[in-house]
């Protein structure tokens, strides 16, 4: 397996070099591939059919000039920045048919990063739909969504892990549909970051996924692709007017 741990400063394009990565493996030009990437500035992600009113603190986004984007992907809403690493999985459904069946890749593909995250001593559960949580007073650590081709499939996730958490409760409502076992928690009382460095995390990552090649930047075919999707998606930046 490739890992792509390629990071870009601009929001749009770490969102849309996933869409890439999983449009190169529709079309044959690409297999599965792992990536891993970390924003180092703050930016707000919503869900495919998120709402921004329903799910945004519009007031303080625009005051403080948090970009707003939109992914291609279902789930709910996100702060992405500093301290939040991201993990992505381009899986083919024909050399894994269970990924055919939503629930279960869910559960298939993050008992591969409870893997990951014992091996650095964190106990941690998976909780549908798409949620990790630490064994110990069920707090979130990791959000998931996915987008689904019809040979492969597009999962992302979220790692917290030196976060600044206040800035969640600052930026984002807390949503209506809420799982069960949230317990009707707000944002301070749910999520919590695990004390480990994304350096231990890219180590046992590549370790449990069997990585065999570690890309740290785009091929010479991938860069005027993206050039070319981000021109294409501009639609997707700017949904609020900063």
């Amino acid at each position: 397996m490739i890992l792509k741990d390629i990071s870009f400063l601009h929001p749009q394009h770490n969102l849309l070099y996933d869409d890439l990565l999983l449009e190169q493996a529709e079309q044959g030009k690409s297999g599965e591939v792992l990536r891993i990437w970390e924003s180092p500035h703050p930016f707000i992600v919503l869900g495919r059919i998120r709402k921004v009113e329903e799910d945004l603190f519009i007031d303080q986004i625009v005051r403080d000039g948090v970009p707003v984007l939109r992914r291609s992907s279902g789930g709910g809403t996100v702060l992405q920045g500093k301290g939040c690493l991201n993990y992505t999985f381009v899986l083919s459904k024909e050399k894994t048919p269970a990924l055919e069946n939503l629930h279960k890749s869910y559960e298939i593909i993050l008992n591969k990063i409870i893997q990951v995250v014992d091996c650095l001593g964190i106990k941690a559960a998976f909780r549908p739909i798409s949620d990790l949580v630490l064994l110990e007073g069920e707090k979130k650590f990791s959000g998931n969504a996915q987008r689904r081709g019809r040979k492969y499939i597009l999962h992302h996730g979220t790692i917290l892990y030196d976060f600044f958490l206040p800035s969640i409760e600052k930026y984002l409502k807390v949503p209506f549909d809420l799982p069960e076992y949230r317990r009707k928690r707000d944002h301070k009382e749910f999520v919590k970051n695990i004390p480990i460095t994304s350096e231990q995390f890219r180590a046992a990552f590549i370790d449990i996924c069997r990585v065999s090649r570690v890309d740290v930047q785009l091929s010479q075919e991938e860069q005027p692709l993206l050039e070319e999707l981000v021109k294409k998606r501009r639609v997707i930046e700017n949904l609020i007017i900063l």
